[in-house]
């Protein structure tokens, strides 16, 4: 089982649009997915057609409860939906922070780290799918650390803009400092998000990240990306003209997707 965390510490950069993408991708290829909203917004959640009043994510955490009791299976009419499970979100994951805090002595006997919280509640469901896709705040809360220690993979995505661009450095300072004391084996990927070609700057601001980091093929900022989301169809069922769907072929083959 593969564990992947699409995740920015910036907001508005595409982080939902590429989790649902990826998710239908992979469940359309035969794959069994779990599809994870960690995100209290619950956008990935809406987009898949789940709205729940309030999640019991903390409660699976901390382990109170199985993971039977919070995956639910997604259900919007396509064949490959049959593939996709979904642990939904609601505003209540908000409270996250604070019930840990609450739940400190049972963690440590449990865990011994909260970091370590989600990973070993995906390691007793690993046999039953073949990839896990999270989505995450746009903060470096609890939630993306957990994210990071239990994951393969993190995908950032990441506009060719300045103020994106600058914030990448806390995040990867995040990123090795999980590699060195917890997860070794955790790799990542940056994916140039919403991106305008025709804009002078942008294309400058793509040079310059690629001079830095190894960069995936870049999604352009396209209509047809919102009405994905709105229609809650996935690009590549667009049409073979699609330009959203060229990109995406591009992107998933630069990832071994």
């Amino acid at each position: 089982m593969e564990v992947i965390t699409v995740a920015n510490n910036k907001g508005g950069v595409g982080k939902t649009m590429q989790c649902y993408q990826l998710a239908c991708h992979l469940a359309h290829k035969g794959n069994k997915v779990l599809v994870i909203d960690l995100d209290s917004q619950a956008n990935l959640s809406s987009t898949f057609g789940v709205q729940i009043q309030r999640t019991l994510i903390p409660e699976w955490l901390i382990g109170d409860i199985e993971a039977e009791e919070v995956i639910v299976q997604v259900d919007n009419g396509e064949e490959f939906h049959e593939n996709i499970s979904l642990i939904p979100a609601s505003r209540h994951l908000a409270n996250l922070s604070k019930l840990m805090i609450l739940s400190e002595a049972e963690i440590r006997k449990s865990a011994g780290r909260k970091e370590r919280l989600l990973k070993i509640r995906l390691d007793k469901v690993a046999a039953n799918f073949d990839y896990v896709v999270i989505d995450t705040p746009p903060m470096l809360g609890d939630e993306l650390i957990m994210s990071l220690v239990a994951s393969n993979r993190i995908l950032i995505p990441t506009q060719a803009q300045d103020y994106s661009i600058d914030g990448l450095e806390e995040l990867m300072d995040t990123f090795e400092i999980i590699k060195e004391t917890e997860n070794p084996k955790l790799k990542f990927n940056i994916i140039p998000s919403m991106v305008n070609t025709r804009r002078k700057i942008e294309k400058q601001r793509l040079s310059e990240l690629s001079q830095s980091f190894d960069i995936t093929p870049p999604i352009r900022n396209l209509v047809q990306m919102q009405e994905s989301i709105s229609t809650k169809r996935p690009v590549f069922m667009m049409g073979k003209k699609s330009k959203g769907q060229d990109d995406y072929k591009k992107l998933w083959k630069s990832l071994n997707l």
